[in-house]
Parts: C-alpha cells; structure tokens; sequence
C-alpha cells in the first residue's frame, strides 16, 4: 500500500520553482556552455549578482532585517531589498519571520521552521516544500511599520523577475546580443539564484551538523570557516546563535566576514549607524564556560580510567587542575560582569590566556587518551 502523499500541504508554485531552475542549471547551462562558450564578461555578471544578490541577503535580510544588528539609511535598505528579493528567497518580512521563530526555537521539531533535528534535507530546503500561504507574522510587527519593507513584501515576486532574471538578460543584450542574452539569463540569472540559494541553505543544514561550538555547544549551531567563504561571513554560525544581534559572525580579527567588513564600511560612510556589538568580556565569559564544560565533560569520562599508573594519574590530576582553574576564572569574569567593574585589557587578555592554555592542554590530554585507556 503506497501511503497518501500530504499534497495539500506542498506549496507547488516553491517546489516547482526550485526543481526547475536546479535542473535548468545543471543541465541548462552547461549545454549553453558547450554550444557557445563562455566569456569573461559573462563569468564577471555572475559573479557580480552572486555577491550583491548573497551580500543583500547577509547584510540586509539576515543582519539588518532579521536581527537588527545595526541601523540603516533608505539607500542601504532598498538597494538590500531589491537584489535580496533577487536571490527569490523570498520578501525581507517573511525572510525574518522564519529565521527569529528559527533563534527562538531552535533544534525544537515543531516550533523551529527549518529544524536540524528532522533531518538534514528538511533543515536545507525540505521545509521550503511545505511552506504555505498566508502566514501570521506576528513576530515581525517592527519591520511591518516599515513603508520599504512592506512594498518589497506586496511586490517581491516581480522585483525578483525583472531584477534577476530580466534585467542580466537584458544586459547580456546590450552586451552582445540574443546569444549573451541567454547566457545572462542562465548564467548570472538562473544558476546564480541556484548557488546563492543553496549556500543560504547550507548555513541551515551543513553548519548545523559539522564545524565546532566554541561557545555553547547547547546547541546545534556550528562554526565552519569553510562555509563562511561563500556566505561571506555567515559560517561562524555558533557565535551567531550565542550573540544573534552582534553585526559580526566572524568576532575573530582572523576569521573571514565580508559582510562585518561591509557593514563597519558603510558606517564610516554614515549609511548605517548604531552597530551593535557583544562586549568581548561577555564573548570571554561564554568560551570559557564552554571550556569548563569540556574539561567537566572529559572528568566524568576520566572517572572510568582504572588510576593506577602514574601517566593515568597525572592526567587525571591534570584535569581537575584545568577544572579548578577554568572555575575560578569563570567565575571572576561573571562577578566582574555583573557588578559592572571596568575590565582593563590586560585583565581580558589574562583570561583570554587562560582559557587558551586550557585548550591546549585539553587538545594535548585527548591525543593522548587512547594510551591511558
């Protein structure tokens, strides 16, 4: 017995929408490829909608909308509005919707939209199946107060039509003619939605599943440096979810985040102003308790080992050592927090230390943890 497909909760015009312009890429555009070659001026278009379309999505959609990580001038909002609608993800409020019921319930199975826990397809694009219409919204009441916002919101499909598949055709037109005008439309048209969409969808499902969680591994939001190249920036998804309304993913002078060099840019300029930012001692305070919780973790494995050779014995005192001293500095941040004290830098940079010797000594104990088993 072939059991009842759900088809009245399959939101066909998405499904469709996404099943024919994947395959429109992947067969599509290679056949074009193969009859007529690519130029350089078609590989520059695609790359120029590819990050002003991902761009518009991060800075605008995502830091802007979503989270209200800074302030922003009509120029920013509706550049951000008009090619994020471009990437066909749909409007900027219905965008937020989904992604602050996602932060408010995260890894939940019923309450988060794209939850990890129900798999890795659903968390990448399944859920878009069965996204239906209308929907409350009533977790965005600020963004509906905004006149920009709600046009993009009555008027996003067709801005998506003539943006970002018309208007490359277009250009490809002017270009060189009817043959460059289909390479715009599947090049930097059609494929480029494909990419920016599936690299948005990995920030859903891949960095939810691999990566690391240095500051809280309560839950699964993980930081990759592999997926933050193409999201420029926004694969440092476990600070994201520790400190979801800092303008930055990427806090770490070293880590790549376009986007958090685009947004401090554009203040400079005075096109967006209050930039919010987690205090570094607060970013302090969360990696080491997640150090603390490691070394605690490791602890009650260690409680297993039969102690009875001295190389045994050392590591265990060792880790009740990086136990005891993780405490005590955990605890002198979080007082020193909470009463408000004026942190010098050299007092961050010593627990900062800290909390980096730990890691080390943690990394070096595991390595050698299966000759002390």
């Amino acid at each position: 017995m072939i059991p009842k497909l759900p088809l009245d909760r399959i939101n066909w015009l998405s499904s469709v929408f996404l099943i024919v312009t994947f395959f429109t890429a992947v067969i599509g555009t290679p056949i074009y490829i193969y009859h007529f070659g690519i130029d350089f001026f078609q590989v520059a278009l695609f790359f120029v909608y590819f990050i002003g379309t991902g761009m518009s999505i991060t800075l605008g959609y995502h830091r802007l909308f979503a989270h209200k990580a800074f302030k922003a001038g009509k120029t920013v909002k509706l550049t951000t509005l008009l090619l994020g609608a471009s990437a066909f993800e749909d409007s900027a409020l219905d965008w937020a919707s989904d992604h602050r019921q996602h932060h408010k319930h995260v890894d939940h199975d019923e309450d988060d939209p794209y939850s990890i826990s129900r798999g890795f397809f659903w968390a990448h694009m399944g859920w878009i199946f069965f996204k239906l219409y209308p929907r409350p919204l009533a977790n965005v009441g600020d963004l509906k107060k905004d006149p920009l916002v709600m046009w993009q919101h009555a008027h996003h499909q067709r801005i998506a039509v003539l943006v970002g598949l018309v208007l490359p055709a277009v250009i490809g037109y002017l270009y060189g003619g009817w043959v460059s005008a289909l390479g715009g439309f599947l090049i930097a048209g059609v494929t480029r939605v494909v990419c920016v969409q599936h690299c948005t969808f990995l920030i859903n499902s891949l960095c939810h599943t691999l990566g690391n969680r240095p500051y809280d591994s309560r839950t699964s939001a993980r930081d990759s440096w592999l997926m933050a190249i193409p999201t420029f920036g926004e694969g440092y998804h476990n600070y994201h979810h520790s400190f979801q309304h800092d303008y930055r993913n990427g806090v770490k002078p070293w880590q790549w985040d376009p986007t958090k060099w685009a947004i401090w840019t554009l203040s400079k300029l005075g096109l967006v102003t209050d930039l919010r930012r987690v205090p570094e001692e607060k970013i302090v305070l969360a990696e080491l308790r997640e150090m603390k919780m490691r070394v605690e973790a490791q602890i009650a494995t260690g409680n297993t080992w039969k102690i009875h050779c001295p190389t045994r014995e050392e590591a265990y005192e060792t880790l009740l050592e990086l136990s005891q001293q993780l405490s005590d500095s955990y605890v002198e941040l979080e007082k020193a927090i909470s009463d408000r004290i004026k942190i010098s830098g050299d007092m961050l940079q010593r627990w900062k230390q800290a909390g980096a010797e730990v890691g080390e000594q943690l990394t070096l104990l595991r390595s050698l943890q299966p000759a002390l088993a």
